[in-house]
């Protein structure tokens, strides 16, 4: 069954230069990237994503790490893969969200740490299943950004909008 999931090297991993090393791993998958952007991250943007760990101890250090404030790197690298099992495939390839947990093979085995704060840089993160996946995607992309149709879309005409174009 075809899925999708968003991933998102975050500015650890963009920090240390891993973006190469990063896709390369997620090339094993075999599955599609139908989207792929880099992202500043609004405050608003990083609750709406964290939103299921409002109530956490180390939500503001959640916030700021996503931010790139704890990285000085202000960005992420958002993307997602669509094809077969996507969602499962990934998260194997991911490994445990803990990197002291995780199987030395996988990407967060590799490359992710916990820092003596005890904060987890475990350079991306993956969707944890279909229904997350989907409110995942629709927060960082809109429809026209993704080469694939994944969820239900409507035409609206706005009037007024303000847009940003080249000179």
């Amino acid at each position: 069954m075809n899925q999708q999931a968003l991933i998102l090297i975050k500015p650890d991993g963009l920090k240390k230069s891993l973006t190469g090393n990063i896709l390369t791993r997620l090339s094993e998958t075999k599955l599609e990237i139908v989207a792929a952007k880099m992202v500043r991250v609004s405050r608003e943007l990083a609750a709406e994503h964290y939103m299921h760990m409002k109530e956490k101890p180390f939500f503001e250090e959640l916030i700021k790490y996503i931010q790139g404030e704890l990285h000085d790197r202000r960005k992420v690298m958002a993307m997602v893969y669509w094809g077969e099992d996507a969602i499962t495939k990934i998260r194997q390839l991911s490994g445990s969200t803990n990197p002291e947990e995780a199987d030395p093979t996988t990407i967060r085995g590799s490359y992710g740490r916990i820092t003596t704060k005890g904060l987890y840089e475990n350079v991306l993160h993956t969707s944890s299943n279909e229904a997350e996946a989907e409110r995942e995607i629709k927060l960082w992309f809109q429809p026209d950004e993704i080469i694939v149709n994944l969820y239900p879309t409507k035409t609206v005409t706005i009037e007024k909008a303000k847009k940003i174009l080249w000179v």
